[in-house]
């Protein structure tokens, strides 16, 4: 079982989140995350908030073993074009360990106050799954192309008729919040995509995001036996690593 950090860029410092990260890199976790959004998501709505992906550029450059991405990246936030050409230099500040974590994005708050169209959840899953053949076209004109020839993407969410053909037909990756029991169903029909769009579910790891109330050892192996590969512990701040590293004692 894989082990994994998001930390929560509200109600914090840039210095602290530093610390953080670098913290659970040197812990030997397999993964560090962040969120893409603008504003906080709980908590005084008006607290300290800080953008995604210039802090995964310091992520990047201030850790070596994890890897680092964000659970997940709002798709209509940024143009997909520039958003493969952000990927791609992180990766390369990272050498090679940065995970393109997408998903079509749900807080209203962000967009009103950019400027963004919110419109239905219908209608930005389908700017997203209009996205992702352009991100993929655009990394391959990319010069130097990604570390590894490729950056993996991640999928988030729980949509089963859209965004689960989406994992299946794209990502590397996929992330859900749930319950096990909850979890194991999004399994299943991730499984059954695959089947049908002819691809090899064992291709895709099987992440899922927890919260430290939940850190138990019988919700460790439900999950587990749910077909989680790769536990993520959402972290406010300030950042205690206890949880954390219980999750590591157990994997």
């Amino acid at each position: 079982m894989k082990i994994g950090v998001q930390l929560w860029p509200q109600a914090t410092t840039v210095k602290e989140m530093r610390t953080a990260w670098r913290t659970a890199d040197a812990m030997g976790v397999d993964s560090i995350w962040t969120w893409d959004h603008f504003y906080p998501l709980s908590g005084d709505p008006e607290e300290r908030h800080f953008e995604c992906y210039t802090l995964l550029a310091a992520m990047a450059a201030d850790t070596c073993h994890a890897q680092v991405g964000a659970l997940v990246t709002c798709f209509t936030y940024r143009n997909p074009q520039l958003l493969a050409d952000m990927a791609r230099t992180i990766d390369h500040i990272s050498d090679g360990r940065f995970v393109l974590g997408l998903g079509s994005g749900w807080f209203e708050r962000d967009y009103t106050e950019y400027g963004y169209e919110f419109g239905t959840a219908v209608e930005r899953l389908k700017l997203l799954e209009a996205g992702l053949p352009v991100i993929k076209d655009r990394m391959k004109k990319l010069n130097p192309q990604p570390v590894n020839g490729n950056i993996p993407i991640m999928i988030g969410g729980g949509g089963e008729k859209r965004t689960l053909r989406l994992v299946a037909e794209h990502a590397q990756q996929y992330n859900y919040f749930g319950p096990p029991e909850s979890y194991a169903n999004k399994i299943k029909i991730l499984d059954e995509w695959c089947a049908k769009v002819g691809r090899n579910p064992k291709e895709i790891e099987r992440t899922v995001a927890i919260y430290p109330k939940e850190v138990t050892p019988e919700l460790f192996e439900a999950y587990k036996q749910a077909g989680a590969e790769h536990i993520i512990l959402t972290s406010a701040g300030p950042f205690d690593m206890k949880d954390l590293e219980t999750l590591l004692s157990w994997r």
